[in-house]
């Protein structure tokens, strides 16, 4: 909807998120609100990062997930922030425990997530990344294609 009345008004309307997860006190929050605090509570929250660590390949889909859905947010309705893109990269694909984890668990993940925000960048939503982010993030694409491709070259090719 957000996208819509912005292509037919040329505005951003103001948007907003419902909370009822406490029937007896719902809460009505902006949209913006609303991702940033999502983004605090769950993305970047180590709690959650390493509950979903704990399901090796699909927990590696799940963050690769999260930050698909980060970028959808922004693309229609422009509420994710430079900082919140320098976050999920900091706690995702700098961390080196968590780098190793996805690495390790799901290789394909980690690449599709700094293509991701490697895109985000190209596209102008993530305004003004810092070199050192840029870098990481295409630096980790050579590398993930290298590591995918050493592990095609050890299995086995079937008869």
């Amino acid at each position: 909807m957000i996208a819509c009345v912005r292509a037919l008004t040329g505005k951003n309307p103001v948007a907003y998120f419902g909370d009822s997860a406490n029937p007896e006190l719902p809460k009505v929050r902006t949209l913006a609100e609303e991702a940033a605090r999502v983004f605090r509570t769950r993305v970047v929250n180590p709690k959650w990062i390493h509950s979903v660590m704990r399901h090796g390949y699909k927990g590696a889909f799940e963050m690769a997930s999260t930050i698909d859905f980060l970028f959808g947010y922004d693309a229609t309705a422009q509420v994710v922030q430079d900082w919140m893109y320098e976050g999920v990269t900091r706690a995702y694909l700098s961390d080196p425990e968590v780098r190793k984890f996805l690495e390790e668990k799901n290789p394909w993940a980690l690449k599709g997530m700094a293509e991701r925000l490697l895109e985000a960048i190209q596209r102008g939503m993530w305004e003004e990344p810092s070199e050192e982010m840029t870098q990481l993030l295409q630096q980790l694409i050579l590398d993930t294609d290298e590591l995918l491709e050493g592990r095609s070259e050890q299995e086995p090719t079937p008869c």
